[in-house]
């Protein structure tokens, strides 16, 4: 494999930028679109962006298959135009039967990012700096998350809400253009690519791999577990504070926010521990570990005090980071090359999984007056990941 020039990873951490924009656009002007739009309510809202979250959960395994076959330039092209197109659209049409199509399609889109990103850095990046490579794209989708409150929220406020919607649009498209020119390139060198793997397993009698196995698998179940304890931090440890530790609404903000600030900064820091050393079941075990002690230390002890609760939510942050890039790369060493789409795909369907189930769990806990359980929940489902990265670094498994 060559180096690819910056301007490959460059491309695909915009795109990864404009998923998690187009990701949070709903939920960020649903207060807004509530104001001035009668014919929806907030429940109204939510079922729209269960929909994009249970297509984009149903179709990311078999779109996985279509980036294997088809190139995955041409899959995150095709993706990143629908999605812009879908809510583009949003601009134009007011009905709130559009809404739930445009955002049907947006999932479908969405399906696209993780197994075509993956499977290019997979394909291009050297090894020796791939754990980086991978830290720098969960780093982009983190700025993504960032800017997209302040950037929805000024658009909607200085025009309207369907300007905000055409504006998250055009931006996806701009990004379609950059990565246009690029695409026939990779489209010749796959079906060269292909043309040799063909070759290869008609000398070598290889077997067809099966779609599911055992070790991805496990990975499926450890990307449904890490969403299930991240999801209980980000989503659920503010009202947990507030209700369970008597800590303000302002405060307990500041240690959410410190949560994301300290993983934007381990994710690139993990990713230079991934490239430094192979052991990268290890690095996520000791990880995770620490962070469910520091879970626990929360559950379990009487803290009050603001800027404890801060400083510890932001080494759980900062651990929670560093795991991410061994974390992918324990899911590029059991994918075969060539099927590192197919692979993303499956796995990667476990954080939709997990957020379909985690506000469920997370949302009763806290109605049946049980705050600490959500701290208590981020411990166990840490302990069982971290169970899971060690059995996938004894056993050791390699790239095919």
């Amino acid at each position: 494999m060559k180096l690819p020039r910056l301007s490959l990873l460059s491309q695909i951490c915009i795109t990864h930028l404009i998923s998690h924009i187009h990701m949070l656009v709903l939920p960020i002007l649903m207060p807004v679109m509530l104001m001035t739009r009668q014919d929806i309510d907030f429940i109204k809202i939510g079922f729209a962006i269960s929909v994009f979250n249970i297509v984009s959960a149903v179709v990311q395994a078999p779109v996985g298959i279509f980036v294997d076959k088809l190139g995955p330039k041409r899959v995150l092209i095709v993706g990143l135009i629908i999605g812009s197109l879908s809510f583009l659209s949003l601009g134009f049409i007011n009905h709130y039967i559009w809404l739930i199509i445009a955002m049907a399609i947006a999932g479908l889109a969405n399906a696209v990012y993780h197994p075509a990103d993956y499977a290019i850095l997979s394909q291009n990046v050297i090894e020796k700096k791939m754990g980086r490579a991978f830290s720098l794209h969960t780093f982009s989708g983190f700025v993504g998350f960032a800017i997209t409150p302040t950037l929805m929220l000024t658009v909607s406020s200085f025009y309207n809400v369907n300007m905000a919607f055409i504006v998250s649009g055009v931006i996806g498209l701009i990004a379609a253009l950059i990565l246009i020119p690029k695409a026939s390139n990779e489209q010749n060198k796959s079906q060269q690519d292909k043309q040799s793997i063909d070759k290869t397993v008609q000398t070598t009698k290889v077997k067809r791999l099966p779609l599911i196995t055992p070790a991805i698998f496990s990975m499926f179940v450890l990307f449904l577990l890490l969403s299930l304890s991240g999801g209980s931090i980000q989503n659920f440890s503010v009202s947990a504070l507030i209700k369970g530790y008597g800590i303000s609404l302002d405060d307990a903000n500041i240690a959410l926010t410190a949560f994301l600030i300290t993983s934007s900064v381990g994710v690139l820091v993990g990713g230079q521990l991934a490239d430094y050393s192979k052991r990268h079941g290890l690095i996520a075990t000791g990880a995770l570990v620490i962070t469910a002690l520091i879970a626990l230390i929360i559950a379990t002890s009487p803290i009050s005090s603001t800027i404890v609760i801060t400083l510890l939510i932001g080494m759980m942050g900062f651990l929670s980071g560093i795991i991410a890039p061994s974390r992918d790369m324990l899911v590029r060493n059991i994918a075969p090359k060539g099927s590192e789409g197919r692979v993303f795909g499956i796995v990667s369907t476990g954080f939709n999984v997990g957020g379909t189930i985690g506000p469920i769990l997370f949302g009763w806990l806290l109605d049946q007056n049980h705050p600490r359980g959500i701290f208590w929940s981020a411990a166990i489902f840490m302990v069982l990941t971290a169970m899971i990265a060690f059995y996938q670094e004894i056993k050791g498994e390699k790239r095919k």
